[in-house]
């Protein structure tokens, strides 16, 4: 996501040329994933995996799919092996995942989800939401697909690269 940092190379941003003007090319988000080594090493055994999907439209007209997933903790002073959730309590947490996911996503345009989605803060905010149902860790936006982009805008384009 971010060519400069890497504690981010676990995750692949997708682009789209737009336009291109010259020998200039301007791209546009077009979804996110996270690599496949980054996803078998979160799955491990004698634990819980939540995920939840939600469908949700920007303030600027994009329809978006995020995918989310994170993992049931063992408690620091649990005897026990497993850290397994009962299926109401997955059921609790699934819920508020697709709440959270839906109302950060809900409420900005584009840009200000993909600065969101770099640092991982909406996993961060699920972490803590979910601590009364069942204590998780690793939680992470694993996918956000483009659905519907509104009409092509080039004057929003050059906005969003800065160049107006």
């Amino acid at each position: 996501a971010d060519p400069n940092n890497d504690e981010n190379a676990v995750r692949k941003c997708k682009r789209i040329c737009e336009d291109v003007q010259g020998k200039y090319c301007y791209t546009n988000f077009h979804g996110m994933d996270m690599t496949r080594d980054k996803l078998c090493s979160l799955v491990r055994k004698w634990q819980t995996l939540i995920e939840a999907t939600v469908d949700v439209k920007t303030t600027d007209g994009y329809l978006l799919r995020v995918f989310c997933m994170g993992f049931t903790k063992k408690l620091s002073k649990q005897i026990k092996k497993t850290a397994y959730a009962q299926a109401s309590q997955v059921r609790a947490i699934r819920k508020k995942m697709v709440e959270i996911m839906a109302k950060q996503v809900a409420g900005e345009d584009l840009k200000a989800v993909v600065l969101k989605l770099i640092p991982d803060s909406i996993g961060k905010d699920i972490e803590k939401e979910c601590l009364d149902v069942y204590p998780l860790h690793d939680v992470h936006i694993r996918k956000v697909k483009v659905l519907k982009k509104p009409k092509f805008d080039l004057g929003r384009l050059m906005d969003l690269h800065g160049e107006i």
